[in-house]
C-alpha cells in the first residue's frame, strides 16, 4: 500500500509541476496581453489547486503511515515546505476568484502560484540534492 501511494505521490509531483508552470505561463501572458479572464483560466485556476490538495492529502497519509524513521528532511522541512506551498497556492485561488478586475485576477495567480512553486521546486528531494536524494520516477 505505501509503494503504491509513494507511486502515485511521485507521478502526481510531475502533474502538479505542470499545472503550476503551465497556470503561470497563461496568467503572465494575459495579464500583459491585458486579455479577459475567461471560465478556462478559472477551470485552470480550479484544476491547479485541485492536484495540489490530492497532492498533499497523499503525502500526508504518506506521513502518517509511515513505519520508517525518515531523515529530518522529511520529517520537517518536506512537510511544513509543503504545507506551506499549498497554503499560499489556496490563498491564491481563493483571493483570484474573489477579485472583479480580470488583470488583478491574472496578477494574483501568477504571484501566489510562483511563490508555491519555487517553495515547492526547493523542497522536492531531487536526485542532486544533498539533502536527501530521491528518483525523478519511482516504478512499482
Amino acid at each position: 500500500m505505501f509503494f503504491i501511494l509513494l507511486f502515485a505521490h511521485s507521478i502526481i509531483r510531475w502533474l502538479l509541476l505542470t499545472a503550476l508552470c503551465y497556470t503561470i505561463y497563461i496568467s503572465v501572458k494575459k495579464y500583459y496581453k491585458k486579455t479577459p479572464y475567461t471560465p478556462a483560466d478559472n477551470n485552470r485556476r480550479h484544476w491547479t489547486a485541485t492536484i495540489a490538495h490530492v497532492q498533499l492529502v497523499i503525502g500526508m497519509v504518506m506521513y502518517f503511515k509511515s513505519a520508517s524513521f525518515e531523515p529530518l528532511f522529511f520529517r520537517v522541512i518536506h512537510i511544513s515546505m509543503m504545507i506551506t506551498a499549498i497554503l499560499v497556492i489556496t490563498i491564491g485561488s481563493a483571493l483570484s476568484k474573489r477579485q472583479e478586475e480580470d488583470q488583478q485576477k491574472f496578477r494574483i495567480l501568477f504571484l501566489f502560484f510562483g511563490a508555491a512553486l519555487l517553495i515547492i521546486l526547493i523542497a522536492i528531494p531531487w536526485p542532486f540534492s544533498p539533502l536527501a536524494q530521491r528518483p525523478l520516477f519511482r516504478t512499482l
